[in-house]
């Protein structure tokens, strides 16, 4: 197996340091009263927060996540616009965004996780090695 590069290590930690700040800024967000002072009330606490933007890139457990955040718009993946596109090793990993703000995978849609990041990094341990299939039916016709 390839020794990790130090540019590859500085680049995860870059993705790891932006993964993290993005996360807090979402949970700081949400956190916030509204214009007027008064504390969110219980219909604006459980809808979701905005979804952060720019990149994750980075190596968990020896794959390869790499998470495209939407600036308003669909950004190639297959799933609905405004939603990330997550990639493990290059294959695209389908993640939904439930009502409360929380994320699931088509890996484990049995647990729910705060962030694309986390669910992700789940996917990842949830795989256990193994390879994630392509997404769509063969030779990308649909």
């Amino acid at each position: 197996m390839k020794k990790i590069t130090r540019r590859q290590a500085l680049g995860t930690a870059v993705g790891a340091v932006t993964a993290v700040g993005l996360t807090a800024a979402v949970i700081h967000a949400s956190a916030t009263s509204s214009p007027d002072g008064d504390p969110k009330g219980a219909d604006a606490a459980s809808s979701p927060g905005p979804i952060p933007t720019g990149t994750v890139d980075e190596v968990y457990e020896g794959r390869r996540i790499q998470i495209t955040f939407g600036e308003g718009g669909h950004q190639g993946g297959h799933h609905s616009p405004g939603l990330p596109t997550v990639r493990i090793d290059g294959n695209e990993l389908h993640v939904m965004r439930n009502a409360d703000g929380s994320w699931v995978s088509v890996v484990n849609h049995y647990e729910t996780f705060p962030d694309p990041v986390t669910v992700v990094r789940a996917a990842v341990r949830d795989l256990r090695g193994a390879a994630l299939a392509a997404f769509g039916p063969a030779g990308g016709t649909a």
